[in-house]
């Protein structure tokens, strides 16, 4: 990859060469202590990272661990809402044991809504990259005050057709392993997350090269790259649907996305915002869902802890949460 993104710069492939060695050898942050678990489904459970006031849950991907909304006490978006006057919970879906017959449906639909039924009152629903897709889901099939997403993919056609073709391509590539295993490993999918924009790719770890040892934003570096490079394998079921129904034939774009019997649109029934990262190729703004949309300057994972992310998604999203329903 690096050979290609730079192949005419020598020095930055220098530098991100070097960026990478420092990230191999650097040693971990200290984990921060983990939220209580709050409520519990066969494994999936509702973090309580604190506040006072509505339930409001925070739905990350099926594809990384949820840390990334919760990372450190600096640009933690779920401390950030409690500290803004919700009683947050953040859903960790847990190994991939318990869950390895279901498909994203499925993981809507028998630990999601269930989870969401749990509470005494509808509880707001802000979800993440695939876990916005999910959360509108589940925002049909239980009673919910309102919903946001961010960086949430809907209309998958948005995506190039290359792209949709080479994650087909990989997922075919790992079809006996990921048979066998019954799961699909991270690293398929980390693979084709790269290929979507090798050049960003190279720039972060040529940029990481030049900060300083130890500083909070090197720590904060490591941190970042151990989250996106972890994770539970995929459920074999959820990664087929994921490539094949979601991005391959747009089931949700085009109202075939079937979940508890029920199609899927993205028209709620309740109040609901979308927040779209312009610099996004994970989940580009064109295939955010339709509806009242905001769109901010930056890439997917800085819609979350990004400098722009904290000054301008922040004030608007706890605007919209703080609104009667």
């Amino acid at each position: 990859m690096v050979q290609e993104a730079a192949r005419h710069d020598p020095a930055l492939a220098a530098r991100a060469l070097e960026g990478l060695r420092r990230y191999q050898t650097a040693p971990d942050p200290p984990e921060p202590p983990r939220r209580p678990i709050a409520r519990d489904l066969a494994g999936s459970a509702l973090r309580d990272v604190g506040g006072a006031g509505p339930p409001l849950v925070l739905v990350p991907s099926l594809i990384n661990p949820p840390d990334v909304l919760d990372l450190d006490p600096d640009v933690s978006l779920a401390a950030d809402l409690a500290a803004r006057g919700h009683r947050v919970f953040l859903l960790d879906w847990g190994p991939a044991e318990p869950r390895l017959g279901l498909d994203v449906a499925a993981h809507v639909e028998q630990r999601l809504v269930p989870l969401l039924r749990t509470f005494d009152q509808p509880p707001a629903l802000l979800g993440y990259c695939l876990g916005g897709t999910m959360a509108l889901a589940a925002a049909q099939l239980t009673s919910v005050r309102c919903t946001a997403t961010l960086a949430a993919p809907w209309n998958f056609s948005a995506y190039p057709e290359p792209v949709r073709r080479g994650l087909e391509s990989l997922v075919e590539a790992a079809g006996a392993m990921a048979e066998q295993l019954r799961r699909l490993p991270m690293e398929v999918l980390q693979t084709g997350f790269w290929g979507l924009d090798p050049a960003r790719v190279v720039a972060k770890f040529a940029g990481f090269a030049q900060a300083e040892r130890g500083s909070l934003a090197a720590d904060r570096f490591v941190r970042l790259e151990r989250w996106a490079n972890a994770g539970e394998p995929l459920p074999l079921p959820a990664a087929k649907q994921l490539v094949h129904d979601l991005f391959a034939r747009d089931a949700t774009g085009r109202g075939r996305w079937q979940v508890g019997g029920q199609t899927i649109h993205a028209q709620l029934p309740v109040p609901a915002l979308h927040f779209t990262a312009l610099d996004d190729r994970i989940a580009p703004a064109a295939a955010a869902p339709p509806g009242p949309q905001i769109g901010v300057k930056t890439g997917h994972v800085g819609l979350v802890i990004g400098r722009r992310g904290l000054a301008e998604v922040r004030p608007r999203l706890a605007d919209f949460l703080a609104s009667p329903a």
